[in-house]
């Protein structure tokens, strides 16, 4: 998928393939904060390796109990999610690996040299996880499990019954949890998804400023964990990217005041909520094509098409002859189903939407 979307996302004329809303610009972000500086002050000399002290001050007041010490500032949630698994991972241990899932790190893990335990997301609970599959994992030797909460490509957010549910497995048996929770706030409905901190001793959280706040071209991610595993991964950092960039971590900082975070979310949800209402016509105009459970966060929409059509070969289509980019379901492992992105302007959503419709009438769905 990564490949796919670097490949080509700056390449088409509309890119439906993000998960995210439209980006803010710099401009944007100072104008909501209601800062006048510039950044063109800022010397670009190396920052502290770990995150600024402010910067992870901001960031652990966003998880009850949590200290500047339990915070690991990253370069984007791809270096969190590395990090832990890199410190997590033993070769001859297995991960239990929710499926569907950012297919990142699933792929780590094989690439570590573990086996993969998946346990899955079931459509018919609306993409709630086997936790019987869970226990059969755990069971069999896995030492940790990998969640994203709200999930990619589903939408979904776990319940609290199944939060619960992971949580005491992974006591029961002394896994660690490592949750990915980077559409936390990015919720269509209701309040921000509870967080696993604080859930269990044995978290590992990794988050970052892309998909909620609409800021992944300042590649600032983080990790929350107990402050001994803090300073393994710190370590870890250092044979990676070294420090996140100077720049970023200004911003950040920025990002990050309680009271410009609220007004980047209000934002956020703004386009997820107007913007859902558009895609919810669109599937309800195009008769039966589309089965899909409402996304619970994120500016995805997860469907399953009727048509014989693979998937990745439409995604093609569309590329190549739409000038559109979509996610096919191949590449979370499930045929006959795309992802579709809808953060974008919504001139520029209802233009890609009307290009899917096309695509579909061609080829005699």
């Amino acid at each position: 998928m990564e490949r796919w979307q670097s490949t080509f996302e700056h390449r088409v004329a509309i890119n439906l393939s993000e998960s995210g809303v439209h980006p803010l610009t710099t401009a944007e972000l100072l104008e909501l904060a209601g800062v006048e500086e510039g950044v063109q002050d800022i010397r670009l000399g190396y920052g502290q390796s770990n995150g600024s002290d402010d910067l992870r001050d901001r960031i652990a007041a966003l998880y009850p109990g949590a200290t500047e010490a339990s915070v690991l500032v990253t370069v984007g949630g791809a270096e969190a999610n590395f990090v832990g698994h890199w410190h997590l991972l033993e070769s001859d241990r297995a991960g239990a690996v929710m499926l569907p899932n950012y297919m990142q790190v699933p792929g780590m893990v094989e690439n570590f040299g573990a086996p993969v335990m998946p346990f899955h997301l079931r459509e018919e609970t609306g993409w709630q996880p086997d936790l019987d599959e869970l226990e059969g994992a755990l069971k069999a030797g896995a030492n940790f499990i990998l969640v994203t909460n709200p999930n990619n490509p589903t939408g979904a957010c776990l319940t609290q019954d199944s939060m619960q549910g992971i949580v005491t497995l992974a006591d029961r048996f002394g896994a660690w949890i490592l949750a990915d929770e980077v559409y936390c706030g990015a919720e269509v409905a209701g309040d921000e998804t509870p967080s696993f901190w604080g859930q269990t001793d044995r978290v590992v959280i990794t988050n970052s400023l892309s998909k909620a706040y609409g800021l992944p071209g300042l590649r600032l991610g983080w990790v929350v964990a107990p402050p001994d595993l803090i300073q393994d991964l710190w370590g870890r950092t250092d044979y990676t990217t070294i420090s996140p960039a100077t720049l970023s971590d200004h911003l950040a900082r920025i990002a990050l005041d309680p009271e410009t975070r609220a007004k980047i979310m209000a934002r956020t949800r703004g386009i997820i909520r107007e913007n859902f209402g558009t895609m919810k016509e669109w599937i309800d105009s195009q008769g039966g094509l589309f089965s899909y459970r409402p996304p619970d966060a994120g500016a995805i929409c997860y469907m399953r098409y009727r048509s014989e059509v693979n998937s990745s070969a439409f995604a093609e289509k569309l590329r190549a002859e739409k000038d559109l980019l979509v996610v096919p379901g191949d590449h979370f492992g499930m045929d006959h189903y795309l992802r579709i992105g809808f953060g974008n302007p919504r001139d520029e959503l209802v233009d890609g939407l009307g290009r899917i419709s096309e695509a579909f009438g061609e080829i005699g769905n």
